[in-house]
């Protein structure tokens, strides 16, 4: 079976990837790069909501001189995302960036990219090669007649054999598409097929609600099966929204720990209380809590109490009222008006007691 710890291991500014290295997180800023100070702040916001890695955009000499100022800044390490141009690939190494994103197929002539490959590998910056489903070199579109997965391993293999010629090593892979099952079948053929580590993601997923369906579909059900070192959950919102599904995704496969979950039921016609709002009020309060604790809201009697006594904190609803517990513990009734303000502060005080 394919496990993570049979990958290469690259470092990208201090987080490893790959070689059974933790599953990090990533997100894109979508400010433009060259405003330096919208960028820095935006990746401040990613770090609190749990970022590990941030990419950046750079299709001009403008953004790729902004990232002197931002990399001296960033507490972050920064990948550059470079198209077409190898001189701003060139900018990025020197302005300190800890990764380059580039496509070797529309770097153009290979001695362009054997240029990129020598200034990355002089400053021990590793490289991601992208591979997407909806630019393909024509040669393998003639050959398959559409995307396939095969298509994007060949694609792949032939841009990391170019790299391999010019004695660099330090790669990562992305094969991605818009179509879950495609991008599922094609991660799992990489992972058969090459050392590196790989950046799992479904590309152009969509809004926020769709795009995380499609994300969890595809990069949870490589995750599960051992294959992948970092992800994004691309998602047409706010970034920080990435980085919280992402996050999510991770510990709803076992595989990071740490910060509120929360377990609450499907509603039904024994629900005596709003338990709807109050789970989502709940959620929301919590979002930023660091505590690694199970929190849950249940609706009635059937399972409530029962789920309610195996998480750390619990409310179990009844007729307008509800079970505050701890720990398998009632503590005791209150009236449904000010459960989530009792939860929140039993929550609170054992934080400051160290409970």
């Amino acid at each position: 079976m394919y496990t993570r710890d049979k990958t290469r291991r690259i470092s990208v500014g201090g987080v490893a990837v790959g070689g059974g290295a933790a599953v990090s997180v990533q997100s894109m800023c979508n400010t433009k790069t060259w405003d330096a100070a919208a960028t820095l702040d935006q990746i401040k916001r990613l770090v609190a909501a749990g970022c590990d890695i941030v990419r950046l955009a750079v299709p001009d000499a403008r953004s790729a001189e902004a990232l002197h100022e931002i990399c001296a800044a960033s507490p972050l390490p920064v990948v550059a995302d470079i198209h077409f141009d190898y001189r701003l690939a060139l900018k990025a190494a020197e302005a300190g960036v800890s990764k380059i994103r580039i496509n070797p197929g529309n770097i153009g002539d290979p001695e362009r990219v054997r240029a990129v490959a020598e200034a990355c590998g002089t400053r021990g910056i590793p490289i991601r090669i992208g591979i997407n489903g909806g630019s393909l070199e024509k040669h393998l579109l003639a050959r398959y007649g559409r995307p396939t997965a095969q298509a994007l391993v060949d694609s792949a293999a032939g841009h990391a054999e170019l790299l391999e010629r010019f004695g660099f090593r330090d790669i990562c892979l992305s094969l991605k598409s818009s179509s879950v099952p495609l991008t599922v079948e094609a991660c799992r053929l990489a992972a058969e097929t090459f050392p590196y580590p790989l950046h799992l993601g479904v590309t152009e997923a969509g809004t926020v609600y769709g795009g995380v369906i499609a994300s969890a579909a595809g990069i949870g059900a490589l995750l599960l099966e051992g294959i992948g070192d970092t992800i994004r959950v691309s998602l047409t919102a706010d970034p920080v929204e990435e980085v919280r599904a992402a996050i999510t995704l991770l510990k709803a496969c076992g595989l990071r720990r740490g910060g509120v979950r929360v377990v609450s039921c499907p509603t039904c016609g024994r629900t005596e209380i709003d338990l709807i709002a109050t789970a989502q009020q709940v959620e929301e309060a919590l979002r930023d809590c660091k505590r690694d604790i199970t929190v849950a809201v249940m609706g009635c009697a059937v399972n409530g109490p029962g789920e309610a006594r195996e998480a750390d904190y619990g409310l179990a609803g009844g007729r307008g009222e509800a079970l505050l517990f701890r720990r398998g513990e009632i503590l005791r009734k209150v009236p449904e008006a000010e459960m989530v303000p009792a939860l929140l502060a039993l929550i609170e005080a054992d934080a400051e007691g160290a409970i």
